[in-house]
Parts: structure tokens; sequence; C-alpha cells
């Protein structure tokens, strides 16, 4: 079975080596020199990785063959697959392989049905599933621990505890104003300020 495991983004300095989007929590596996890996487009692979290092928080790869900077911005956006055993299981029993979660079926602890994973984006502050809702609209539902509650593979269901305003329009929005009226008698709809709101 295959797996994204990175994104190749922008060349790095003048001699071939490359950033990469990582996009697997075991990446000193997947992404450690002389690994073989498919891409996708398959005609710029396979690629062996031949160095790899961390600079300034971001992991920079040097693939064989690729010597200057050219040859490693032709590479750009060019998604990294790695071969994986379909029985094989993140080492930590909180994390999840993609293909794990894909197709699963997102029910709140209350029973209400939203949807089910069609995708999962990788986003660099977290991980968000997009869900195909019955109706076949689309709503984002981070992947914390403070809204995906459980993840039941036999079941083949994640149980969520969403926020309001997550997955309806009916959000709260609580304000010192709450009550007043704005000077044209409709009532305020300021909302406060700060990360929260």
């Amino acid at each position: 079975m295959q797996l994204v495991v990175a994104r190749i983004g922008r060349a790095h300095g003048i001699k071939g080596e490359v950033t990469v989007e990582v996009r697997t929590d075991e990446p000193e596996l997947r992404l450690g020199p002389g690994a073989v890996l498919a891409t996708d487009p398959a005609s710029t692979g396979p690629l062996t990785i031949e160095t790899g290092r961390v600079h300034s928080g971001r992991l920079l790869l040097r693939f064989e063959g690729v010597r200057d900077r050219t040859g490693a911005e032709a590479l750009r956006n060019t998604l990294l697959i790695a071969e994986v055993d379909p029985e094989e299981l993140p080492e930590d029993e909180d994390e999840y392989y993609d293909h794990q979660l894909m197709d699963l079926d997102i029910v709140t602890k209350d029973g209400l049905e939203v949807g089910r994973i069609t995708e999962i984006s990788h986003l660099p502050s977290q991980d968000l599933f997009i869900v195909e809702r019955p109706d076949g609209s689309e709503v984002m539902i981070p992947f914390v621990e403070s809204i995906v509650t459980e993840i039941d593979l036999e079941e083949q269901r994640a149980i969520i505890d969403p926020p309001p305003g997550l997955i309806d329009d009916r959000a709260v929005i609580a304000s010192a104003r709450d009550g007043e009226e704005s000077s044209d008698g409709e009532p305020s709809d300021e909302r406060p300020s700060g990360d929260d709101a």
C-alpha cells in the first residue's frame, strides 16, 4: 500500500537541497538516507534520499542525482510516496495512518450522524478531517483530542464532541454586550476580540 509521506517545497541553497512538508509522524523511518520513494507525478521518480537535515525547524533533503538549484526547483510540489505494509500500524496507539481514517463515519457523542471522512488535510498547525455530509455538503473537523474524542476502527467510526458552530450554524457568541441594542435599535452583533471568536 502506498502512503504520501511528504511534499517537496522550494529549493534551499545551490547544492540540490529541497525543503519538504512532512506528512508522516515517522519521518526518521520514512525519510531517512537510502529511502527510495515513488513520486506523484510518477515521471519525476523514483527518488532516493541521499541526505537529510533539519534547518530552522524545516526538514531539508537532497536526492541522489540532484546536484544544483535548477534540479531541486524542478521537483517542487512533487509528492513523495512510501510503500507500506497494509498490516503495519504506527508505533503510538494514538496515531493513525490516513488510510485507517478514510471513510470512517463521523458521529457526535450524542449519536448524531455527521458524515463520512473523504479527505485528510495536513496543515502545519493541525490535521483536518474533510467530512462529506449526507446532503453532499462538506464540513471541516480539526483532528484534535478535545474534538475527536474516540477513533473506533472496529466500528469504522470517529466520535466527536463539537463546539457550538463547528457542524451547525447555531454558534453562541458570548459578549459583555448581550442583550444591549446598538444605536439603531437593532441587537448588537459585535463579537469579542481575540482568538476564541
